[in-house]
């Protein structure tokens, strides 16, 4: 396991950049905001890295939160495999720091991830969770592409508990009991995924798939479901729910009053990404 720190030599980021892609173990950064009692646990998603919640930590140490961002392995075993030990990470760091309270915000597997192991382990000092496209029902997507050439390679054992049977993981979860905020997108990128999606999506997941029961909020935003986490309203509405348990009146106000599925082009290159690449 390697834990580095909240500031590292360029050389060092650099390394750890080529290598972000392909942790056979979990490392975090963790980064301490002097007298916070409240730390943020931030988890990516499917074949992704720290680095692409980064911009959000950031951001949640400006606010005042000290944060532990986890990269994980995401194809290397099930969701009872990755779960405990990724977020089981996240809650020891944060815990070291002295943070009387921890909340998390993940994106697509991470809400997954977090969902299964606070059943099974009740987290007793946690907070609010913000979910970022969140497969909380499963995704079509995984159905129709499960048995693809290749699937395992960028999927792993993980990516195949996704779908939307009944016997798959986030069917089998069940409500949630903490306070939760779900942020869904609408502005895919993915003309090849969504044309496999049967309503309104963000290229991987559906907005109607992203909900579930016990959830205490819930916004839709015309971003992409991979670049979510890079989002101007995604992270003040993240701000917003952590302190208070609601997303931001204007901004949902906003959203209202646009045509849902409008992309955002605001933080996304322009290219089209392939449909298998980074829940």
């Amino acid at each position: 396991m390697t834990k580095f720190s909240g500031r590292f030599p360029l050389a060092v980021a650099l390394v750890l950049g080529l290598l972000a892609g392909c942790a056979t173990a979990p490392r975090i950064q963790v980064v301490e905001v002097e007298n916070s009692l409240e730390c943020v646990v931030l988890l990516h998603g499917l074949n992704r890295s720290w680095r692409a919640m980064r911009p959000m930590a950031t951001a949640l140490q400006e606010t005042g939160y000290t944060t532990a961002n986890v990269d994980y392995p995401s194809q290397s075993g099930s969701i009872e495999d990755i779960a405990p030990v990724a977020v089981g990470l996240g809650l020891e760091e944060c815990r070291a720091t002295g943070a009387e309270t921890i909340h998390f915000v993940t994106h697509s597997l991470g809400g997954i991830l977090l969902r299964y192991e606070d059943k099974h382990s009740p987290i007793e000092d946690l907070g609010r969770v913000v979910m970022l496209g969140p497969p909380n029902q499963g995704s079509e997507l995984i159905d129709k592409t499960l048995d693809w050439p290749g699937f395992d390679s960028l999927g792993g054992d993980a990516g195949r508990q996704l779908g939307t049977g009944e016997d798959s993981m986030p069917q089998k979860l069940g409500p949630v009991d903490f306070e939760l905020g779900v942020i869904a997108g609408t502005g895919t990128i993915n003309i090849f995924a969504s044309a496999m999606l049967p309503d309104i999506d963000d290229g991987k997941v559906t907005v109607a798939r992203t909900k579930v029961a016990g959830m205490d909020d819930f916004l839709i935003v015309g971003n992409s479901h991979r670049y979510i986490t890079r989002s101007d309203v995604v992270v003040r509405n993240t701000r917003a729910f952590l302190a208070t348990g609601r997303f931001l009146d204007d901004d949902r106000d906003l959203m209202a009053a646009t045509k849902l599925g409008t992309p955002s082009h605001s933080n996304r290159p322009p290219e089209i990404q392939p449909f298998v690449n980074g829940w």
